[in-house]
């Protein structure tokens, strides 16, 4: 369950395992009040639990996992930070300029007295019957911003930095994140280019199109994890990046010859 409060304030509750792949026009931070949350992003994966603040920069296509832990849901809360919010707190205040790629998957935000205590007092107004009124919001938003750029400097290099999506390296983005079941025009978008363009850049990195690289590389992806990693079909098709398990195993038997539920049955009468 998701409730909205004053725009930018969201509070999440999840009382079994959920995952879904996100990617967000605005930064967020997220203050976890129990259960763990797993964020993957490309072929990386960084788990969160009960006291972790964590900033989920924008643009990023990321999987999100919550998972409750111990007889408790996972819960948390989120703040939305619109970029005219970030202007005007960035506008006379120093930002780390030694901007690195890497550095918008340094999401953790440094554990601090004055967070918890902070997004303590922002559960509170989820009790409320009424929306959190409009003059408020940037109030909130700007001490949480005060809060963070007084632990953890650092996340100055993200949040206070505007710029467009450049045009990135087409083949390590793609081989990185091609598990992400996107339209091509999200992956065009995140790539810094048009969808023509991006087509176009496509077929000369990989000399082949962008739905039967995706379609090939997701297939064996699929089948490593099947194989090797012997996990089940319900289990590989949504990390693999199809939509669902039907369109998996009508691709999978015509990629292979067998269905992935009889991918052990395979395996044996070839010896394996």
């Amino acid at each position: 369950m998701t409730t909205n409060k004053g725009r930018v304030f969201l509070s999440g509750t999840v009382h079994k395992d959920y995952t879904w792949e996100h990617i967000s026009p605005e930064h967020i931070i997220v203050f976890i009040y129990s259960g763990e949350m797993t964020l993957s992003y490309g072929k990386s994966t960084l788990s969160f639990v009960a006291g972790d603040t964590i900033l989920v920069p924008k643009n990023q296509l990321i999987r999100v996992f919550k998972t409750p832990v111990d007889g408790q849901p996972f819960k948390a809360v989120s703040m939305l930070l619109p970029e005219e919010e970030l202007r005007k707190f960035y506008q006379d205040r120093t930002v780390l300029e030694n901007w690195e790629e890497n550095m918008a998957k340094q999401r953790p935000i440094k554990p601090h007295p004055l967070l918890e205590s902070f997004f303590g007092s922002l559960f509170s107004y989820f009790d409320m019957q009424h929306e959190l009124p409009d003059s408020l919001v940037p109030i909130k938003i700007q001490e949480a911003l005060t809060i963070i750029d007084e632990v953890d400097k650092k996340a100055s290099a993200i949040l206070g930095t505007f710029s467009e999506i450049g045009k990135i390296d087409l083949e390590r983005y793609m081989e990185e994140h091609f598990m992400y079941n996107l339209p091509l025009e999200r992956f065009a978008f995140l790539t810094g280019r048009s969808l023509t363009t991006f087509k176009s850049d496509f077929k000369k990195v990989f000399k082949s199109t962008p739905g039967k690289w995706l379609t090939e590389k997701r297939l064996n992806l699929a089948h490593y994890k099947l194989t090797t990693k012997k996990q089940k079909a319900t289990e590989v098709y949504l990390s693999a990046g199809f939509e669902n398990l039907s369109h998996f195993s009508f691709a999978f038997k015509k990629a292979f010859g067998y269905s992935p539920s009889n991918i052990t049955n395979h395996q044996q009468s070839k010896g394996f």
